[in-house]
């Protein structure tokens, strides 16, 4: 991704990064979570109804067929060409952008060269984040929805460089271990018949020297755009013989991140990313399966 960015050393993570955010969000406080060596076996699945007629007649990657699952939360949310994204005017970056990707939308004519990155007019000046607030900041311009999810369209790709889909990001990892997420997700078109992505930041509290927890994050040029602790990524990912659908849920902290960590590591339960966030991903699922079990049952 094009980036203004000051190089400088951020500190390497250790490899279990996704059980001690679990551990920090449980209502259990500090007791220990099992070992989740081998979660990707263990991912819950469940039943989904057929596709209607009137889904497949939707563009590829259209934001129209993105609803399917519903939103996590119904906030100033706004409808792209390829994309549909809840923008959080406080951060002056999203709360979340959901995708749709399939065989379909990764493949087109589109060139990456033609795009830039734009302020969104459709958010009041006092809210909005702009080129200059990433300039000479040590960030990276880091994209939600991914410009390489969208190739079945030029103005699709080009929708995603608006800057209400960006968020601050470590150069490291915004070109290493999270283009690698990226890159996982398209990935999967292959063996599932839709992959849903629901991603967003996160601004996670931490322990200070006093013992106590605090949230503390920070800002960028004159608008003061956040920098996310972390970022998450929501999968869900419909079987090719509609037997079910597949979750899956990720936490990346926005640091640089060791690149022989496998990206297995950062798996957490959905409730995790529930609880930090405010979003709520499993009732609306729900509403598309018939059993609630199936997807809480540890």
């Amino acid at each position: 991704m094009r980036r203004w960015c000051r190089t400088g050393a951020t500190l390497a993570i250790g490899a279990g990064l996704g059980a001690a955010v679990s551990r920090l969000l449980s209502p259990r406080g500090g007791e220990e979570e099992p070992d989740r060596s081998g979660l990707l076996s263990r991912i819950p699945v469940v039943p989904v109804p057929s596709v209607q007629a009137s889904e497949l007649t939707v563009s590829p990657g259209g934001s129209g067929a993105v609803m399917k699952y519903g939103f996590p939360s119904l906030a100033n949310v706004k409808t792209r060409e390829s994309y549909v994204i809840s923008y959080d005017p406080r951060t002056r970056t999203a709360s979340w952008v959901i995708e749709k990707l399939n065989p379909a939308s990764l493949s087109g004519p589109s060139d990456r060269n033609c795009c830039e990155f734009k302020e969104d007019d459709s958010v009041h000046v006092f809210h909005r984040s702009t080129n200059q607030d990433y300039k000479g900041s040590g960030f990276d311009r880091g994209h939600l929805a991914a410009a390489a999810n969208h190739k079945w369209s030029q103005k699709a790709m080009e929708d995603t460089f608006y800057l209400s889909n960006i968020a601050p990001q470590r150069p490291h990892l915004n070109q290493v271990t999270w283009n690698n997420l990226e890159k996982l997700c398209r990935s999967l078109t292959k063996r599932y018949l839709n992959v849903y992505v629901c991603t967003g930041p996160l601004y996670l509290p931490r322990q200070e020297a006093d013992g106590k927890l605090y949230v503390r994050y920070q800002v960028i040029g004159q608008n003061h755009v956040s920098v996310p602790t972390h970022f998450f990524k929501v999968l869900i990912l419909e079987q090719m013989d509609g037997r079910g659908v597949e979750l899956r849920s990720y936490v990346l902290p926005n640091e640089t991140i060791d690149e022989k960590v496998p990206l297995e590591r950062f798996l957490v339960p959905i409730e995790t990313i529930e609880r930090a966030s405010g979003l709520l991903f499993v009732p609306n699922i729900m509403k598309r399966t018939s059993s609630l079990q199936a997807i809480t049952n540890k």
